[in-house]
């Protein structure tokens, strides 16, 4: 059974930085893509980064390049969301979630979610 607990969440100003990690357990990690997603309040959710399971491949949604930077570290089964620039619009609670195989171009793709971490950016 796949577990992900995401850590790293919290209150920041427009400008500033903030890091999330998502440690996961249960598969080998590195055959899986991983990727965030984040979920504003009445919005629907929307896929943010995407990282394959050798970590050669990455995906961004529009809004988020230049200022994230999605990575992983397979020996410690973990992923990373480095979040520079904030803004206020970066609101929202942000999940961690594994692919079904080593990439993954779909939300739909994506059959295992953390419990959500709250991220704020004030103005």
């Amino acid at each position: 059974q796949v577990q992900l607990v995401e850590s790293g969440g919290g209150l920041a100003q427009a400008g500033g930085s903030l890091r999330l990690s998502c440690a996961a357990s249960g598969r080998t990690f590195s055959r899986y893509a991983m990727g965030w997603f984040r979920q504003a309040p009445g919005k629907e959710r929307e896929r943010v980064a995407t990282i394959s399971g050798s970590g050669y491949m990455i995906y961004y949604i529009d809004s988020v390049k230049g200022r994230f930077t999605i990575s992983r570290d397979n020996a410690k089964n973990t992923v990373y969301l480095q979040m520079n620039s904030l803004k206020p619009e970066d609101t929202a609670v942000y999940y961690c979630a594994q692919g079904q195989s080593g990439w993954e171009t779909m939300a739909s793709g994506f059959g295992s979610w953390g419990q959500g971490t709250q991220v704020t950016v004030s103005s």
